[in-house]
């Protein structure tokens, strides 16, 4: 009878309580941490005083990389594309591979706080670090966008706050513990964020695939029969829904070749180039300990990305068997729950009071703008202010919100969705936080200390790194509550910055004696340039042409970042041909750091 009437209580306790609950535990537990370990120092602030633990760096690592694109997005983009989102899956781990094995070892050898310090030091000019200073902030920010969107989607719907109240809420947050702890803070808060984050990610991801085919490993469960009898396997029952509705076999890929090279290579370059994760590795102790650090780093972010397919899938099965046919006022509760974050929306075409979803955008403009007094239709629907488009479907579902209606559409408890919740904060803060860091440690340390004001105190360095990390939190507020596209797209965008302009300069730096000054200022600001007017020409300029037949050799804005790196490493390498060649010190620094063997400790210079 306890048991009974345990289960009754935990079931009435309903979601949003639920929600607030556990996001008030976690909120606490990171908030905790930070005072515990508030930063007293610089080398605490920039590096962690560089003594982490390979397997804590690891797994604080993982929360940095799984960002909100990781957890909240790119299920949903594969489970709407397909084939064709495994760019994703592909890019992002190809390209932690390359940095975990090609440049962080050497980048920790190095033993500097910051990647502009390297740029800097090895192409010996003040120049070349203020570029760098502007590459990364150009790509942190865009990055960073995408961060505080998903933290607004979660609060929006768990919390029933506007989604803007919901970044400023993650804004709050971040803020306490980044602008507190410092690196310090943000790496054992990040082991916290990887223990929740991976937990919620998993539990409705092991119920769901048990649910559909009886196997209790999402993974194993992705191939597998589902228990409807059919004898179907997952992909060829849902291939078989999505081509009755009017879609693309969800098997079948609709991207160029072309296109899904450069976009994947856009992504492998630039995860390699991003300096939030790099300097992860300048927080243990020894060269050995980073490339540890890198191998269990790697381990806690496979758990993810294998399951995200199976994630996908089961995710696009249940939505079209809750929505398609069902009458508006028989919807399931989560639908409405969605609808009224502006995230959902129902437009009935023909007045029969069903929804009716399949192929094609259901409103002009593709998002929807609901009536600003909350007026509803005959049916209890929010009004749109959009035309109808000639498409039969009737119903537009914003993509970032698969992973986290999921269990909901399944029908899992309350507590499991509100677990997913706080997961979903869990991943997008870990990477704000990583983010707005190398911001702030960018202008403190290479802007003023290292160029600017060289003559500043330690103290008065620390005070500005704070300063320059709460503007970075105001600003980043502002690119989440004015998103220029889905999470996943604007962390692609941040990725294909990266690869035009940091990665040729780290790469070249590192293995190339021959690497100029000239040549690599040039070589970023040609990359970086290039690849920024791309995006925002086919993103803000034309949305209208932003499509392969207006789109250079048939690559996306996502990939362009491909081509940018190209174009960087083109011009890099011919003005260092053309230019007098880099000094005895600068090619003595490139032997030192390729020379196997221990490195010391980071340091403030």
């Amino acid at each position: 009878m306890d048991m009974i009437n345990s289960i009754s209580l935990v079931e009435s306790i309903g979601v949003q309580n639920w929600t607030y609950i556990l996001v008030g535990i976690t909120f606490t537990l990171y908030i905790g941490i930070a005072v515990w370990a508030r930063a007293g120092s610089t080398k605490e602030f920039y590096v962690a005083g560089g003594g982490v633990s390979p397997l804590a760096n690891g797994m604080a690592t993982a929360a940095d990389w799984m960002s909100a694109a990781s957890f909240i997005s790119m299920a949903g983009i594969i489970s709407f594309i397909g084939r064709d989102g495994s760019v994703y899956l592909l890019g992002w781990t190809g390209g932690y591979v390359l940095l975990a094995l090609l440049l962080a070892p050497y980048l920790r050898k190095f033993g500097r706080f910051t990647v502009p310090d390297f740029i800097g030091e090895r192409y010996y000019s003040q120049a070349a670090r203020i570029v760098a200073v502007v590459c990364l902030i150009f790509v942190s920010f865009t990055y960073v966008a995408g961060q505080m969107r998903g933290v607004g989607i979660v609060f929006s719907r768990f919390l029933e706050v506007d989604v803007n109240t919901g970044v400023i809420i993650g804004m709050a947050v971040v803020f306490m513990y980044a602008v507190l702890g410092g690196m310090k803070g943000i790496t054992y808060t990040q082991v916290a964020q990887y223990c929740v984050l991976i937990f919620a990610y998993m539990v409705p991801a092991i119920f769901i695939s048990i649910m559909i085919t009886g196997n209790p490993i999402p993974q194993l469960g992705f191939g597998a029969e589902v228990t409807d009898g059919s004898g179907l396997s997952v992909l060829q029952k849902l291939d078989g829904v999505l081509l009755d509705l009017g879609f693309s076999a969800y098997t079948a890929g609709s991207k160029s070749t072309i296109d899904v090279f450069a976009i994947t290579a856009a992504l492998m370059f630039g995860t390699a180039g991003l300096p939030h994760v790099l300097v992860r590795f300048f927080t243990v102790p020894k060269v050995s300990d980073a490339r540890l650090s890198a191998g269990y780093a790697l381990v806690f972010i496979a758990i993810l990305y294998t399951t995200a397919p199976a994630v996908a899938s089961f995710a696009r099965l249940n939505l079209v068997d809750t929505v398609h046919n069902t009458a508006y006022d028989e919807a399931p509760e989560w639908f409405g729950n969605w609808e009224n974050t502006g995230l959902i929306a129902w437009q009935d075409k023909n007045d029969d009071g069903i929804m009716q979803y399949g192929a094609g955008a259901a409103l002009s403009p593709a998002k929807p703008i609901f009536d600003l007094d909350g007026t509803r239709g005959s049916h209890g629907e929010r009004l749109l202010n959009n035309k109808s488009t000639e498409s039969a479907n009737e119903v537009y579902i914003d993509r970032d919100i698969m992973v986290l209606a999921n269990p909901e559409i399944a029908g899992l408890p309350g507590w499991v969705i509100a677990l997913v919740a706080a997961g979903g904060v869990a991943a997008a803060l870990s990477t704000a936080a990583g983010l707005l860091l190398v911001i702030s440690s960018a202008i403190s340390h290479d802007l003023l200390k290292q160029t600017l004001i060289p003559k500043i105190t330690e103290k008065q360095e620390l005070l500005y790194a704070r300063l320059a990390a709460a503007v970075a939190v105001c600003i980043a507020g502002l690119f989440g509550i004015y998103p220029p596209a889905f999470v996943a797209q604007v962390v692609a965008f941040a990725f294909g910055l990266a690869a035009a302009s940091l990665f040729p300069a780290l790469l070249l730096g590192i293995f190339s004696k021959s690497a100029n000054k000239e040549g690599a200022i040039s070589g970023m600001l040609a990359g970086l340039v290039f690849t920024f007017a791309y995006i925002a020409y086919f993103k803000f300029v034309a949305p209208e042409l932003n499509s392969a037949e207006y789109w250079l050799w048939g690559i996306s804005p996502e990939g362009i970042g491909a081509i940018g790196m190209l174009l960087n490493f083109a011009i890099a390498m011919t003005i260092s041909h053309l230019t007098a060649r880099p000094p005895a010190t600068a090619q003595a620094l490139v032997d030192n750091i390729r020379i196997p063997g221990g490195a010391k400790a980071a340091e403030n210079h």
